[in-house]
């Protein structure tokens, strides 16, 4: 299991370079691919994996992760030593290096902008702010001393005070900053590591907040890269920032063969060493395919749809190890799993009827045919809610939802859904029941599709596809507008309570997609949180997966390989479970 507790590790910046200015080469150049179009890059407003990988490379938390440590390990980013916690897990100290400076923009007025720990405070106030109706405010919702009255005089108000003083962020000095929680919480320093607790500067947000968008489409932050140029849905370039302080490749091997290799290639390089990442959105699976054979990108995920033209047996096709292609594989510490919308009319709500109708459709559907069909294999099944590789999985764990279609049929006819002359399933007053199960576009996707479609007909329930562009599948299902989806969740932390969390019901409109509110399940999980990891919480976590399988909000699914392949050019790179955008601990060699 990976577990990033809060250990003494290697910072990215342990050896801080003593140039003064950024070394990468303008000439090196990497080509990425994202499969689904970004959503933008404000760290407060983005919740997908893609604008992720940007949010991450320009934007710097406190904290990141080891890069070639598994299990992960929490590591220093700009803070100089992991957190002191103290009043069992109340208290949070930090404190910041010196002399880290914000990437120039005419928000300065040509001043030279240092980052403060004020600019933490601001930044995560931002994600509590009602007007930004951030979707990632479950990060600190309910946890910071008196910050719920700042929020409650924000709602009647209409306008959040980012000036008044909060007992929870006790600014000590310019660089120091002690978080006061409400209850314990051993997972805040994984938490300060995810990509939305990014530093903005205030000046910046405010100059560029005036509804135009600017803010997405102008980050300004500390990290090694800065925004070039952003076409939505096409293209995004990013250069290497020139007030970036730089380290030393210095991370140590693990027990993976590969980092011998990864160690040999990097070790005491000045980082970072590219200078420009492109990325191209490319939808369509043979785009990508067709793209990296032509030699036009150097890097990109290969999904399950085009598995079987590169991997055999999870490895690389020896024709593709001839030509020095490269792979890093590992399970995505990933839930994807199938939800319908609690507030939804048709397939929501707690009464007897509506658990039927959920139940029964999560056993007429065949998560490994799925994996077979869809993903040629290349996925695991998951019976519990906390996949793989993160702290909190039990690989024992039988859920009481199992592939049974004729037990599904035999659960909606006793509840009263009739098959009418047409073959279909009435709702139990007469009225016609039709669900829709929306997707983004591309194969995958379609196949998706077509596999619930399946799933529906064996058990006479009407079904319409519904292809929808992935930001504005995003943006529905916050406002709880979709009806059903199949809903993949990556790691924001190697950490159970980051999956237990989704079934929450205060987080509907962040981070709950399946708008579920389930008082015992709510209860549980509130208990949960004030609870280290270990055989306690993991009583609980118990009895929560249990419950949700009574009323099935949700139907777990799987969890996927994530197989990124490389060119031969690429240097130094291997998936890490939980950071995404590794271009800063890569190199590319320009002779290939």
């Amino acid at each position: 299991m990976l577990l990033a507790g809060l250990v003494c590790g290697l910072s990215v910046q342990s050896a801080v370079a003593e140039k003064p200015t950024n070394p990468a080469d303008p000439a090196k150049v990497l080509r990425f691919v994202f499969i689904a179009a970004e959503t933008g890059y404000d760290p407060a407003v983005v919740n997908d994996l893609y604008s992720s990988h940007v949010v991450y490379a320009i934007n710097e938390g406190l904290f990141t992760y080891d890069y070639l440590a598994r299990p992960a390990k929490l590591v220093p980013r700009t803070a100089e030593a992991l957190p002191e916690v103290t009043d069992g897990g109340r208290t949070y100290t930090i404190r910041l290096k010196k002399g880290i400076y914000f990437t120039p923009d005419p928000a300065f007025g040509g001043k030279k902008r240092e980052l403060t720990m004020a600019d933490y405070v601001y930044s995560y106030e931002r994600l509590l702010d009602p007007k930004i109706h951030s979707p990632n405010g479950w990060m600190f919702e309910g946890k910071i001393k008196g910050m719920d009255q700042l929020i409650a005089d924000a709602k009647k108000t209409g306008k959040f005070d980012y000036d008044r003083k909060v007992e929870g962020f006790e600014l000590i000095d310019r660089y120091t900053l002690r978080i006061h929680l409400t209850k314990p919480d051993f997972n805040l320093g994984m938490i300060l590591a995810h990509q939305p607790a990014g530093a903005v500067a205030r000046e910046v947000i405010e100059k560029y907040a005036d509804g135009s968008g600017w803010v997405m489409s102008h980050p300004v932050g500390t990290g090694a890269y800065q925004l070039e140029k952003w076409v939505p849905g096409s293209r995004t370039t990013l250069v290497a920032n020139p007030q970036y302080r730089g380290y030393i490749w210095d991370f140590k091997a693990g027990t993976d063969p590969e980092d011998q290799k990864i160690v040999a290639q990097m070790k005491g390089k000045h980082m970072p060493q590219i200078g420009r990442v492109e990325i191209y959105d490319m939808i369509e699976d043979q785009s990508r395919w067709l793209a990296f054979q032509n030699d036009e990108v150097d890097q990109f995920q290969l999904e399950g749809p085009l598995v079987p033209q590169a991997l055999e047996n999870g490895k690389l096709k020896p024709e593709l190890v001839k030509k020095g292609v490269q792979l890093s594989r590992i399970v995505d510490p990933e839930q994807s799993d199938y939800y319908w919308n609690m507030k939804d009319p048709i397939v929501g709500g707690l009464t007897k009827d509506k658990i039927a109708l959920r139940r029964a459709i999560g056993m007429a559907h065949d998560v490994k045919q799925e994996i077979q069909v869809v993903w040629n294999g290349d996925a695991v099944p998951l019976e519990y809610p906390i996949p793989p590789g993160v702290v909190g999985y039990d690989p024992n764990y039988k859920s009481s939802i199992q592939y049974d279609p004729d037990a599904a049929n035999l659960l909606l006819d006793k509840y009263g859904y009739k098959i009418g002359p047409d073959g279909w399933r009435t709702l139990p007053d007469g009225k016609p029941l039709v669900i829709h199960y929306s997707v983004r576009a591309g194969s995958a996707s379609q196949e998706q599709s077509e596999m619930w479609k399946k799933t529906y007909d064996k058990i006479h329930i009407h079904m319409i596809g519904d292809v929808k562009p992935f930001p504005e599948i995003l943006k529905a299902e916050k406002q709880c507008k979709l009806q059903s989806r199949t809903n993949p969740w990556f790691a924001d932390y190697p950490d159970g309570d980051n999956f237990m969390q989704l079934f929450y019901g205060p987080n509907t409109y962040a981070t709950n997609n399946g708008c579920s509110i389930i008082p015992e399940y709510d209860k549980l999980y509130e208990q949960s949180q004030q609870m280290p990891a270990g055989p306690e919480r993991d009583v609980l976590y118990h009895k929560m997966a249990r419950i949700l399988e009574v009323y099935m909000p949700y139907r777990m699914g799987y969890a996927r390989y994530r197989n990124m392949l490389s060119q031969p050019r690429v240097m130094g790179y291997k998936k890490h479970p939980v950071v995404h955008g590794e271009w800063e601990f890569m190199d590319i060699d320009k002779t290939k």
